[in-house]
């Protein structure tokens, strides 16, 4: 039980995190004078991986 609860902790972590940095990096482009327009697509498919990414260093 214990394992299902850490597992869905880190999956709320890297999720959450995931977020801030994409829209951490698309201000910081944003001051830089880049427009980055995402569909909803392409912003779920980089928040994922962002998120897996993020869960795979949260493992070591």
């Amino acid at each position: 039980m214990i394992k299902y609860i850490n597992g869905l902790i880190n999956l709320v972590v890297s999720l959450v995190v995931s977020t801030i940095i994409i829209y951490a990096l698309n201000i910081i482009a944003g001051f830089a004078g880049a427009d980055y327009n995402f569909t909803h697509g392409e912003a779920f498919i980089v928040w994922i991986l962002m998120a897996i990414l993020i869960n795979n260093c949260l493992r070591k």
